[in-house]
């Protein structure tokens, strides 16, 4: 049986007195009136951590992200100065003489008291820093937090304005997993994105190991290897060291000199 309108409002009329035909609200108005706390401490990725399953594995899943833009103001321009035990990674170092600065593309997310200590002990080798609100932009409809401290990431040899960066070299050169992992990241925002992470980092160079699981047929374990080695080959300034990058044996047979002559680095 189907209820009319007319008939629920006669049943409404009909309701004995003092019996409430619509329930009473507990309370009515909880506007302005928060779920929890506002996070007081976000970080800014600009590398591996605008990889969503790379961040989470670090943080927890479902963490809000925005992403963003770091002002060339900032300082400091993205960079492969951050060396790991066996390849380089991506860090921030200050301009060289001349260099013209360049804006940062990365992701903004809340951490919490627990959280942050991770974060911390995951970038051992980089220095926490606070970015000053007005160098950082949102790149979407969702705005940045009005409160609490925005940090990044700095690799701690260049902490100093006058150190010299740790750029790629035989024993630790730019390896593709790790550029993958990026690069997969960015594309979560688009081949635009991707484009402009490309587009602001420097030091891209000669040591590039093509360390995929299947390099010589890359789209079997990874299925976005075509786009991302078109946006490497057509966008400057990688595009000029992808001629570069070359499969293990091959890196080994071209850099065998530089290998033997430079110390191993210690594990």
């Amino acid at each position: 049986m189907v209820m009319t309108r007319r008939a629920f409002l006669a049943g409404l009329a009909a309701a004995p007195a003092g019996l409430s035909a619509v329930p009473a609200w507990g309370k009515e108005n909880y506007w302005r009136e928060p779920l929890a706390a506002p996070p007081t401490d976000f970080i800014f990725g600009y590398g591996s951590l605008i990889n969503t399953p790379s961040r989470e594995s670090t943080g927890r899943p479902g963490m809000g992200v925005v992403p963003a833009r770091l002002s060339p103001d900032f300082g400091l321009i993205r960079s492969w100065c951050a060396r790991g035990g066996n390849f380089t990674a991506l860090g921030l170092r200050p301009r060289g003489a001349g260099e013209a600065g360049a804006s940062i593309n990365g992701v903004v997310f809340p951490v919490d008291a627990e959280l942050l200590p991770r974060f911390d002990r995951r970038e051992g080798g980089y220095d926490r820093v606070a970015v000053a609100r007005p160098l950082i932009e949102p790149l979407s409809w969702q705005g940045l937090p009005e409160t609490g401290t925005i940090w990044a990431y700095v690799p701690k040899h260049v902490a100093d304005a006058a150190a010299v960066p740790l750029l790629p070299d035989a024993h630790r050169p730019l390896v593709q997993s790790y550029i993958d992992l990026v690069l997969l990241g960015a594309l979560e925002y688009g081949e635009s994105y991707a484009a402009e992470l490309i587009a602001t980092t420097a030091d891209w160079g000669a040591f590039w190991l093509n360390d995929r699981e299947t390099a010589r047929r890359p789209w079997v374990a990874l299925p976005k290897a075509g786009t991302i080695d078109g946006l490497l080959r057509r966008t400057m300034p990688a595009s000029a060291s992808f001629p570069d990058r070359l499969f293990p044996e091959t890196y080994t047979a071209r850099h065998l000199s530089a290998l033997r002559e430079s110390p191993a680095p210690a594990r």
